[in-house]
């Protein structure tokens, strides 16, 4: 798809009908750590990136709304907000709003503050008075409860408030005793200079160029003076908005100083991501009938039971054309109501063919995740039926995701050409981040943002 699609613990104790991580409390065979959910240490450590800090934390969104109403993707028409990832230009007429659930059924007084960062996610030395202009500690008085679910939570709803500087922002929700909840990374950008992105030739064999998207790009800085380009501009070049794979560390491989222009065109795939597949999907945004994907439904079950119709491997296999929403889900409930308190909560059952195991543990991918291999996710290989299966607790709705093999270096991020293959064809949307610290400032700017939608339909 062209767009992001998403609609986007507590400290006191759940009460006893709360489904915390993921997992039935009507089944005594899992494990204790799976029938409840853990309250957040006292000692969390902040990480600086998209992560939950406790298990009764779900269906976290961070985005923009675009303001459209009708979309189409898994050939089903989906008549919900068209919603983009958190990135905004420093006018921010349309502001990052953040959702989340928190399963129970009391709800925790919430706060929320930012951080700033530098390039590389550690915060700046910057004072909050030196980009925001109010107090950095804002209440999230807006919530609601959850109507006809089996599941109880509260949805929680914030509008991030204006910054007035450029650069890379940690949103951090807290409960009491600032104990962090949940952080999302956000980008504000304000468009100095002139970015280029476009689709590049890839050298080499046959079989890369048919796999691998290389992206080439340039900065054009003639508006803007700016001292030694060429090792000062930081660039960052992503696929799909996702930090797990992204690209750092590119140079100019050509300076054009009397046109004010860096280029970056690379020959060893510097810049090349692979191709990968069409994101797979299915829809439970009915829980009264089977959608797309979807084998079997136990709605008497508490919570309700989706089965997913078995998958395997496509690695080796032609390209297969069909609108997806790369790796993105949107929450709705098509039965009654609205996803964003309607939306009940099931246990869905992952299952994947695979006639030997894989060379690393296997695992659900996607924004579900958060583009990260939790164990929430991973699937476990069953040697007498030959496949992997696995269970998680998600929320009504329209999920697309990958199956994804954990790597053997740490800090590569995880090979999903292994169950999903890789093709040129594939569409995906690719953004180029360009970073400047002016000689005399604290701390590194967002000077540019362009986004590219390759091979749109």
């Amino acid at each position: 798809m062209r767009l992001r699609f998403l609609p986007c613990l507590p400290l006191l104790l759940l009460a006893p009908a709360c489904v915390p991580l993921g997992t039935p409390i009507t089944n005594p065979d899992l494990p204790a750590s799976q029938q409840r959910a853990a309250a957040p240490a006292a000692t969390a450590q902040l990480r600086y990136y998209d992560y939950i800090y406790d298990a009764s934390v779900r269906s976290v969104q961070c985005y923009v709304g675009t303001g459209t109403t009708s979309t189409t993707f898994g050939n089903t028409a989906n008549a919900t907000a068209v919603l983009a990832p958190p990135i905004v230009p420093l006018s921010q007429e349309q502001p990052i709003t953040l959702e989340f659930d928190i399963l129970g059924e009391r709800p925790p007084r919430l706060t929320a503050k930012l951080i700033h960062c530098d390039l590389g996610w550690t915060p700046s030395v910057l004072t909050d008075l030196q980009f925001i202009d109010e107090i950095n500690e804002f209440n999230i008085p807006n919530y609601q409860t959850s109507v006809n679910t089996k599941v109880p939570y509260y949805h929680y709803t914030l509008a991030v408030p204006r910054v007035k500087l450029s650069g890379n922002y940690l949103l951090v929700v807290q409960a009491g005793g600032n104990k962090p909840l949940l952080s999302r990374r956000l980008l504000v950008y304000d468009n100095q200079v002139v970015a280029t992105l476009q689709q590049g030739i890839l050298a080499g064999g046959v079989d890369a160029r048919y796999a691998y998207q290389q992206l080439d790009f340039r900065i054009n800085y003639g508006a803007v003076q700016l001292l030694n380009p060429a090792q000062e501009v930081k660039v960052v070049l992503r696929q799909n908005f996702r930090w797990d794979n992204a690209h750092y560390n590119l140079r100019p491989t050509f300076v054009r100083d009397a046109e004010r222009v860096l280029e970056y065109q690379y020959f060893n795939y510097e810049n090349a991501f692979p191709g990968l597949s069409e994101y797979r999907y299915f829809d439970a945004r009915s829980f009264q009938s089977v959608g797309l994907g979807v084998a079997r439904l136990q709605r008497h079950a508490n919570p309700v039971q989706i089965d997913l119709l078995p998958e395997a491997t496509r690695n080796g296999l032609a390209y297969n054309q069909f609108y997806d929403a790369n790796g993105q889900r949107v929450f709705e409930n098509r039965d009654y109501g609205q996803g964003a308190v309607n939306g009940d909560y099931g246990l869905f059952t992952f299952t994947l063919n695979a006639p030997q195991p894989a060379p690393g543990p296997v695992y659900v991918l996607g924004a579900l995740s958060d583009w990260q291999l939790k164990d929430e996710f991973r699937l476990r290989y069953d040697s007498l039926q030959q496949r992997y299966v696995g269970q998680a607790l998600l929320k009504q709705g329209y999920y697309s995701y990958s199956y994804a093999v954990a790597p053997k270096t740490a800090g590569a991020p995880p090979d999903e050409v292994y169950f999903e293959g890789s093709h040129q064809e594939t569409e995906n949307q690719y953004d180029l981040l360009v970073y400047y610290r002016p000689p005399g400032t604290r701390t590194d700017l967002l000077i540019a943002y362009q986004a590219l939608d390759l091979n749109v339909r």
